[in-house]
């Protein structure tokens, strides 16, 4: 699947349509049926897994806190969502994303993008029992990403989770803050070591990745 070369291509209904329509490939097929059973099992809102990412080839995970309204459908206000968790979503936070990723030089289709909190039930707050769920969650996840060995800890609400993860393998772990305009408002030099951060983490993917031939 071709990547965008712009930032925020969701906006796009044919993106939005094509990506819908690669969601039974095999590298996405089995994050997929995950997401769908997240949907049978409750009421919130659950985005799918970019197909234009690594999905189970993926070697590195970048774990964001919890996804937001313009990750699903109805989006918010007037706005449609694009019901997937991506860097190709139509909003300021997934924009920096998409730069970040590439100024950090991270492989798209060796990356993968969720969130500690899978899905969206309205609020931006976080629970602790939520949390637990979620890393609950985050276990069957790992579980389908055979090849991962990084996992990048996003924001403050992901590195709350730190400890539980690192139950759930030998994984290198990095933390950086979230790329959100609050972010670059409030601590510019937080802002400025994101890349930083996800550029090392990617290095650190590739020395274990060398390390297995």
């Amino acid at each position: 699947m071709m990547s965008p070369e712009q930032p925020r291509a969701m906006r796009n209904p044919a993106v939005r349509a094509a990506r819908l329509a690669a969601l039974y490939e095999r590298h996405i097929a089995p994050l997929t049926d995950f997401v769908h059973w997240l949907r049978a099992r409750d009421s919130n809102e659950y985005p799918y897994f970019d197909p234009a990412d690594g999905g189970v080839e993926a070697s590195i995970l970048f774990l964001l806190e919890k996804p937001g309204p313009m990750t699903v459908p109805e989006g918010k206000g007037l706005r449609q969502g694009s019901g997937f968790i991506s860097r190709d979503n139509d909003d300021p936070t997934a924009e920096a994303s998409f730069r970040f990723y590439r100024e950090a030089g991270v492989d798209r289709q060796q990356s993968v993008i969720w969130n500690v909190i899978p899905g969206w039930n309205g609020t931006i707050k976080v629970a602790p029992a939520e949390l637990r769920a979620g890393v609950e969650d985050l276990a069957t996840v790992l579980e389908l990403l055979s090849r991962l060995n990084t996992i990048v800890l996003v924001g403050r609400k992901a590195a709350r989770a730190e400890p539980l993860i690192r139950q759930l393998g030998d994984y290198a772990i990095f933390n950086s803050a979230h790329p959100s305009g609050q972010v670059r408002a409030g601590n510019p030099h937080l802002w400025a070591e994101i890349p930083v951060t996800w550029k090392a983490a990617w290095e650190e993917t590739l020395r274990r990745l060398r390390s297995e031939h």
